[in-house]
């Protein structure tokens, strides 16, 4: 089982590293009460498959969410450029089976 309890992201180009457990997201809203309510409702009613998703929304910070809207508008105007085929990924089976 991996244990890990933080994520590593890139934002403006920097690896940044956040946390990946529900103490974690709580205690990086600790200095905002009103955000770790709203985050407490939220993950009380967070379905299982949604946690992971749910914590993510909760923790990165504010230059990762301009650089996701960002890439999303590029997309959406079919702009791909920087992105890689699925099939050009590294172990990458289209069977859905595991290529390691």
């Amino acid at each position: 089982m991996d244990e890990k309890t933080t994520w590593t992201t890139l934002i403006d180009g920097r690896e940044v590293s956040v946390p990946a457990t529900i103490v974690g997201v709580r205690e990086a809203l600790a200095d905002d009460p009103v955000r770790l309510v709203e985050f407490e409702a939220e993950i009380g009613r967070a379905p299982a498959a949604r946690l992971a998703q749910t914590l993510a929304m909760w923790v990165l910070p504010a230059g990762a969410w301009a650089e996701i809207e960002a890439s999303m508008e590029r997309l959406a105007a079919g702009d791909f450029s920087g992105c890689t085929p699925l099939e050009e990924l590294p172990g990458y089976d289209p069977a859905g089976g595991d290529a390691a």
